[in-house]
């Protein structure tokens, strides 16, 4: 499932990144990375902030849709 339909304060695995190179590199920078784990901390409208590793991100519409995930 995309992760802006995933559900709020549950333990997610990073299934899939369905991007261009240049957006799946700077998610990889920013700890966004296949076999990873993350917590959808609140979802509005589409926008997603995600806890991966100690730090918090924010994933605009476009961007949410593209990553998959499943429960960890």
């Amino acid at each position: 499932m995309p992760i802006v339909l995933a559900p709020v304060n549950t333990e997610l695995r990073i299934l899939r990144v369905i991007a261009e190179e240049k957006v799946k590199k700077h998610l990889e920078n920013l700890g966004v990375v296949v076999n990873g784990t993350v917590t959808v901390l609140s979802s509005s409208g589409g926008a997603v902030v995600c806890k991966i590793k100690e730090g918090r991100v924010a994933l605009d519409r476009d961007v949410s849709t593209k990553i998959l995930v499943t429960p960890a």
